[in-house]
């Protein structure tokens, strides 16, 4: 399969096959980076601008160390430095970005935004988070899910927390795909749209299904992973109140992993707030595999350059 020149901007854009063929590479990378052997320089002597509109830290980690394993040229960029700061429309950046690189890693605010710019960049766009979602840590995600229970193939996945959240549906889309079940825990005004959900259920490999639920203990019950995310993100400072209150049943603590898989893994993408959405003692816990998923966006996301750029 040729993927060069394809943007990533969600898994639903790429075939369950396709998907599969990235998390080989993925695993072949990983394999090597643990024997301290060289990566392959699918990047060499090109450069990479790293777009980013909200601040980071493992996005940015991953990303800048990734393209530099593979022989790039990573270009830090921040929005608010640049003429789109101004009024530059995102359509002339993203033309003017094609004239100097050869492929972008954006992280905004809006996915439409996001979409603008691969619409009128002529080189490839990854997405590195929008407000709708986070492919390259969801795919991440499956591969670490697959390090740890050797498939996805008819796990059943629960999310519990904001549910309507990016990673939340980025990880719903790439498990479907792969072909797990998920289930969505959330108040009601905390889960996908409708529209969402229709179009992720069609996306389900085989036997695989997106349950939606308020609660929380039947999301839980005999899962094979207990995934969470912080409760109020950037861009919902000003709910934090009423998301700390609503959402505070839903906290991933001893009393809801019991309920789980007697060889459950909890996954949390980062940063925690310990103390809200999960205990000190699951995120710290022998479950937890939050810090193996911190590593595994490095090697995914090696991958995924490699295939695109």
């Amino acid at each position: 399969m040729d993927l060069r020149g394809r943007d990533f901007l969600r898994t639903g854009d790429f075939s369950t096959e396709e998907l599969e063929l990235i998390l080989k590479r993925a695993s072949q990378m990983k394999l090597a980076h643990k024997k301290s052997q060289p990566s392959h320089q699918y990047l060499a002597g090109k450069s990479i601008a790293m777009l980013f509109q909200k601040p980071s830290t493992r996005t940015r980690l991953s990303f800048d160390v990734g393209i530099n394993q593979l022989g790039g040229h990573p270009i830090y960029l921040n929005w608010g430095d640049l003429q789109l700061g101004r009024g530059e429309t995102i359509n002339d950046t993203g033309k003017i970005f094609g004239c100097y690189v050869d492929g972008i890693v954006a992280r905004v605010y809006r996915h439409a935004d996001l979409e603008s710019l691969a619409a009128s960049s002529p080189v490839p766009v990854i997405n590195a988070l929008s407000d709708e979602f986070h492919p390259c840590q969801a795919l991440s995600d499956c591969f670490t899910i697959i390090e740890k229970k050797g498939r996805l193939d008819g796990l059943k996945i629960a999310f519990v927390g904001d549910g309507g959240c990016n990673v939340s549906q980025s990880l719903a889309e790439a498990v479907l795909q792969l072909g797990g079940s998920m289930v969505i825990a959330s108040p009601k005004r905390y889960s996908p749209r409708e529209e969402l959900i229709s179009e992720l259920r069609k996306l389900a490999k085989g036997g695989a299904a997106l349950q939606i639920t308020e609660d929380p203990v039947e999301a839980v019950r005999d899962a094979d992973v207990i995934y969470t995310d912080v409760w109020v993100s950037m861009g919902t400072e000003s709910e934090a109140e009423d998301r700390l209150r609503e959402l505070h049943p839903y906290q991933v603590n001893k009393e809801l992993l019991a309920i789980s898989a007697p060889e459950s893994i909890v996954m949390h993408c980062l940063p925690a707030h310990r103390g809200e959405e999960i205990t000190n003692e699951v995120i710290d816990g022998p479950r937890s595999v939050v810090w193996e998923q911190a590593e595994n966006r490095l090697h995914v996301q090696k991958s995924i350059m490699s295939f695109v750029l």
